[in-house]
């Protein structure tokens, strides 16, 4: 498999390190020196796209990669108010698109984990809930993509729960997502249910990037020959 990494930063490095480890080649490598590399005509020698960027630039990377006819795969949170326009695409021209806020397996299965436990406390009004967040102070969005995946699984779960807010709930019907950035965290997502007598806590913690860059690379190999719109419940068939 031959790949085009979109992104070179810490992600990316792990992305390419594990790539060569299978096997696979890396024949672009893109970063804020060399955009001007970043071309169709150079996407073309690719099987595959893996995007991490930034907010600002993947809308249109990932357009550059369909121009190029190759499948993408993007782990760019913040920029998901164009994401209709990006599935429109995908499907009218029988494209391929996999997108995920977070790829690593044990994330994926807290958010199943997440909507489980959100259901059952659908029916305990005494307790409250809110979502914090922490990774390391290079991460440009807040909160992060993987936390409002987390209050959106809560809401849909909830009744009582109509939409997710920064820092502060001041509505009943509201959920605190925090978002603190601190040293070279990789990412911890908890959610907290708490009562005037108890709490209910559950936590995520990456040690480090490989599980994402793993996730990623499994999606890259999952979407091969493939068209259509692909998230993590496609790749890793996780049901509770």
């Amino acid at each position: 498999m031959k790949i085009a990494i979109i992104g070179y930063g810490k992600m990316g490095k792990t992305i390419e390190k594990l790539a060569l480890a299978k096997g696979y080649k890396i024949i672009l490598k893109i970063d804020d020196t060399n955009l001007n590399d970043l071309t169709v005509d150079n996407l073309k020698k690719a099987d595959v796209a893996i995007e991490f960027t930034n907010p600002e630039s993947a809308f249109t990377n990932i357009n550059l990669c369909f121009d190029a006819g190759i499948p993408v795969i993007s782990g760019t949170t913040g920029w998901l108010d164009k994401f209709e326009d990006i599935k429109q695409r995908c499907e009218s021209e029988n494209k391929a698109f996999f997108y995920a806020s977070n790829y690593s397996l044990g994330v994926n299965i807290f958010f199943k984990l997440n909507k489980y436990l959100a259901k059952m406390m659908n029916r305990f009004d005494d307790f409250e809930v809110q979502v914090e967040e922490t990774h390391h102070i290079h991460k440009l969005d807040a909160p992060s993509g993987t936390a409002i995946t987390i209050a959106e699984g809560i809401i849909s779960e909830i009744d009582r729960k109509k939409e997710w807010v920064k820092e502060k709930a001041d509505r009943h019907e509201q959920i605190a997502v925090k978002s603190y950035r601190e040293g070279e965290i990789a990412g911890i997502h908890t959610v907290t249910y708490s009562s005037n007598v108890e709490d209910i806590i559950i936590t995520h913690n990456s040690k480090n990037r490989e599980g994402l860059a793993q996730g990623a690379l499994m999606a890259a190999e999952f979407i091969i020959g493939k068209s259509g719109i692909f998230g993590m419940d496609d790749l890793l068939m996780l049901t509770v």
